[in-house]
């Protein structure tokens, strides 16, 4: 099957970016999966598979964050003896970053070169406010405008007042309420996913991404497993990043259902997502304001008044302390980093 690559994201943005490596045994692609180092890759000419060029894994050496994912665009290269190599990754327009497990703030990527991230929540059995504040400022520090996506909607009597009550946690973020038993927001959805434009799903397992997927798509392209009703939780359905080319043009990419996402330095995410919060903080007296019982402080004037609610701040201050601890850790790495001196064979290559 081949593809129009403007329908998966490719314009002058990639174009410019490939012109100089544009060549008769060099073509571009996007990466449709990564797996142990080889790639499902969607050319124009349809799917191909793909190994690690030298280029590539050198830069993976310096930060595993520089190898190829889903939504990348690559330049592929065409051997004589048939084979096909991801030469390099071309500059990412947006990334969808986070923390690693270990203690040196290293991130990995979940997807790349997406034009919106929708963080997908279910409505049964109730909300998580507190994650829902913490996918949106993984998804504003991306690059790529968010959404909030509330799935099975048909649980509650009312899933437009439960948009209104998440929207308070999502300043200028569109919220949309969505069925898929009863095909309710769809629609909506459908124009995320346009053609030449890419949507990637973020949320825990048992959320409903994959069955917003092959919604999209039309048909069954990913595993859905049952939920437990009692909790709404589920086992991991999708245990890898895939894009999905969606019927008319335009692509959605499946994450893995996540536990826990830890933030990296995501200052002007942070900033996005708890806009009303910063807003407020912007207008105490004093620059260096702790919000506690300083005088003129407009943030607690919005907790006596009851139009900022606790919960609100107290989320806002512990992501923020998390945020600095992984700058601090970020920047000593980057430090020992540049003590240490390069062997003289790398300098060679």
């Amino acid at each position: 099957m081949s593809y129009h690559l403007s329908q998966l994201g490719w314009d002058e943005h990639f174009t410019s970016s490939f012109r100089r490596f544009d060549r008769a045994d060099s073509s571009p692609g996007r990466v449709l999966r990564a797996d142990r180092g080889v790639c499902t890759v969607l050319t124009a000419d349809g799917p191909t598979r793909a190994g690690l060029g030298g280029s590539v894994m050198l830069d993976a050496a310096r930060d595993p964050a520089n190898l190829p994912c889903t939504g990348d665009w690559v330049v592929l290269r065409h051997w004589p003896d048939r084979r096909t190599t991801i030469e390099l990754v071309l500059p990412r327009r947006t990334t969808l970053i986070r923390r690693t497990a270990d203690k040196d703030s290293s991130g990995q990527v979940l997807a790349a070169n997406m034009d919106t991230v929708a963080v997908v929540e279910p409505i049964h059995p109730e909300p998580d406010d507190t994650r829902v504040e913490r996918l949106l400022a993984l998804a504003w520090e991306s690059g790529a405008d968010p959404i909030l996506v509330l799935t099975k909607s048909d649980t509650t009597t009312d899933p437009a007042a439960v948009a209104r009550q998440l929207g308070d946690l999502a300043p200028g973020v569109p919220v949309l309420p969505v069925s898929v038993q009863r095909g309710e927001g769809l629609d909506a959805l459908r124009g995320y996913a346009g053609p030449g434009r890419t949507l990637a799903l973020l949320g825990r397992s048992g959320a409903g991404k994959s069955t917003l997927v092959n919604a999209l798509a039309g048909t069954t392209v990913m595993p859905v497993q049952a939920i437990r009703d009692a909790d709404g939780k589920g086992r991991h359905t999708t245990a890898y990043r895939n894009l999905v080319v969606v019927p008319g043009g335009g692509t959605v990419i499946d994450t893995p259902g996540i536990r826990g996402v830890g933030l990296l330095d995501t200052g002007s995410g942070l900033e996005r997502a708890f806009a009303d919060v910063t807003d407020l903080a912007g207008r105490c007296r004093f620059d260096d304001c702790s919000h506690d019982s300083e005088p003129g402080c407009a943030v607690q004037t919005a907790l006596a008044d009851g139009s900022l609610p606790p919960r609100r701040l107290a989320s806002w201050r512990k992501l923020r302390r998390e945020v600095e601890v992984e700058s601090g850790r970020r920047s000593a790495r980057l430090a020992r980093q540049r003590r240490i001196p390069t062997p003289p064979s790398a300098r060679r290559l």
